[in-house]
């Protein structure tokens, strides 16, 4: 293929990505209720502070998706230098990409193809890494969040609790360590024959060594912190009577939930309000309100930000060498 046509074919592929992005996200927006339930909530709270809330909220969709920048950056500094910017650019376009394939994949794709060819399924590694430890995280407070559930409102005896709390430990226990020595999983995959042949792309895992593991995961907990904030602010906000301690305890479960559900980010959403609605029974009857606050943390979180990501899609490199930044 020339190079006119590979241009030609690269073009093409970034407008349909723009264009299908823009269709899926049209459709689903007209067709969510649960953001008209939200404007309905609206309509007596006055207009500085509805201004100010939502600006506030939508400032920290920022700062979260800034900080998943800088923890892309750090990963691939074993693998390829990239700039701040670039790494933004990466990590909206993926937003683009994942909000139409299952559990995100898209996101991968939108962020190596900034990456020079050769290094692209390494980038794939990496970027794994972060998922995973920003998996731990969410497993970790989502057990801890698990045990204060349980004891608070399933009937059960004090020696089962015990065994719930035993296990709940192991199961942290289990993805801390496992994170920590990630480069166990080199190891692992080498012990295989099928897996042996691909060593040159996992083999980057034995590079991250723990001082750099426990500095990527603390990227991973200033983005726990961020999103966990913006669902306490507007839960404080919208729903009247919560027990602060309730808003962390089921927000910790509700991630839990999410990250074990396979998913489509653009249908997300009412599996996001179903189980919302589930978890905050225990707590209120406001389920109007529940569902409206889930269903704009989606549209801030995950909708805005995809939109943002088209226009760095056409910045995407399928065939050559990405320009340095």
């Amino acid at each position: 293929m020339t190079g006119k046509h590979k241009k030609i074919l690269s073009i093409l592929i970034k407008a349909a990505i723009v264009l299908f992005a823009f269709w899926f996200i049209y459709h689903k927006i007209v067709a969510n209720k649960n953001l008209q339930n939200f404007e309905g909530l609206l309509k007596d709270i006055g207009g500085a502070e509805i201004f100010f809330v939502i600006g506030l909220v939508f400032s920290l969709m920022l700062v979260n998706w800034i900080l998943e920048a800088a923890k892309w950056k750090r990963l691939m500094s074993h693998i390829e230098r990239i700039s701040f910017w670039r790494a933004i650019e990466s990590v909206f376009c993926g937003l683009t990409l994942a909000i139409f394939t299952p559990n995100r994949l898209g996101e991968y794709g939108g962020r190596v193809f900034f990456l020079s060819p050769k290094r692209r399924i390494v980038g794939i590694v990496a970027m794994t890494v972060g998922n995973i430890g920003q998996l731990v995280l969410t497993n970790v407070f989502g057990a801890i969040a698990a045990c204060f559930f349980i004891y608070r409102f399933i009937p059960i005896d004090h020696l089962m609790f015990m065994a719930v709390v035993v296990l709940a430990s192991a199961f942290c226990l289990f993805f801390i360590v496992f994170y920590f020595n990630i480069q166990w999983l080199n190891g692992i995959l080498l012990s295989f024959k099928l897996t042996r042949k691909y060593k040159k792309f996992y083999s980057i895992l034995g590079r991250y060594r723990k001082g750099e593991l426990f500095k990527i995961i603390l990227f991973c907990l200033a983005r726990y912190m961020v999103f966990s904030s913006q669902y306490f602010i507007l839960f404080v906000w919208l729903v009247p009577g919560l027990q602060y301690a309730d808003i962390v305890m089921m927000t910790c479960l509700l991630f839990l939930i999410q990250s074990a559900l396979p998913s489509l980010d653009l249908f997300d959403v009412g599996v996001r309000s179903v189980t919302a609605v589930e978890l905050f029974k225990h707590v209120t009857n406001q389920h109007v309100a529940v569902i409206a606050c889930t269903a704009s943390i989606w549209l801030i979180n995950i909708i805005i930000p995809a939109i943002l990501g088209t226009y760095f899609v056409f910045k995407l490199n399928f065939f050559g060498n990405p320009k340095t930044h």
